[in-house]
């Protein structure tokens, strides 16, 4: 019980931060700008992506898939990884390609706030699956650290759109719900779903999420992040190894 408050706690942050980093742009119509800071801070939850996923998710799901399937000797987990990363890349193109010569077009904004709202889901399923304090403690700091930045990104791609205010108003909340209900839904599963099956579905949520956190923190933030000069490239990559 303590351990399902502690995600609860940890869902309630989550959502007050969504909620306050999207909803302030998106009421002064927030157009796109360089944020120095912003973008540092941004690459340094990167860097916390990057090393959930690859020190903790991704090593964890294969120890789980080989000591439950120890008979089957497709990497297993390798392939959940590469699935989440293909995925958001698969939709990212898909979008861009749609709109070779309109890049801000209405219908590329709203697929990449589809990425973001799913990927939100998605680290919010992986923090609800899991039951290991160490690993959902690190989990949550990453989302935590990252979703200011996130919030603020989503309000810029939306303020490129034709939706009304009060649609634009649903699709933030909509968004800013989407990891606390996925940490709710991982929790349901993790309670409900017990034995070698439990654990199996725990370990492919964890291995499918470290695809979309490496993709996220490598392609996209490379993709959507300008500098304005060469120092901030070498600034954001001390923020992302520290």
């Amino acid at each position: 019980m303590p351990f399902i408050s502690y995600k609860l706690t940890a869902a309630s942050a989550i959502l007050l931060t969504s909620l306050l980093a999207v909803i302030y742009p998106l009421k002064i119509r927030a157009k796109p700008a360089h944020h120095t800071l912003l973008e540092l801070g941004d690459a340094f939850a990167s860097g916390i992506f990057l090393g959930a996923a690859l020190f903790h998710m991704l090593p964890e799901a294969i120890t789980v898939f080989g000591s439950q399937l120890g008979h089957i000797h497709y990497p297993l987990a390798e392939a959940f990884c590469a699935a989440g990363f293909l995925v958001l890349l698969f939709l990212e193109r898909l979008a861009e390609d749609g709109c070779p010569d309109h890049p801000a077009t209405h219908s590329l904004s709203l697929m990449l706030a589809s990425i973001l709202i799913i990927h939100a889901l998605v680290e919010g399923m992986a923090l609800g699956v899991n039951t290991h304090t160490a690993t959902t403690s690190i989990l949550f700091l990453a989302i935590l650290a990252h979703k200011g930045s996130e919030s603020f990104a989503l309000a810029v791609i939306l303020n490129r759109s034709r939706l009304t205010v009060p649609m634009l108003i649903l699709v933030a909340v909509v968004f800013a719900g989407m990891t606390p209900a996925g940490i709710g839904i991982g929790t349901v599963l993790t309670e409900n779903v017990t034995g070698q099956k439990g654990q199996l579905i725990a370990a492919g949520f964890n291995a499918f999420a470290a695809g979309t956190f490496l993709y996220m923190s490598t392609l996209h933030h490379i993709n959507h992040h300008y500098h304005h000069h060469e120092g901030e490239n070498l600034r954001e990559l001390w923020c992302r190894v520290v």
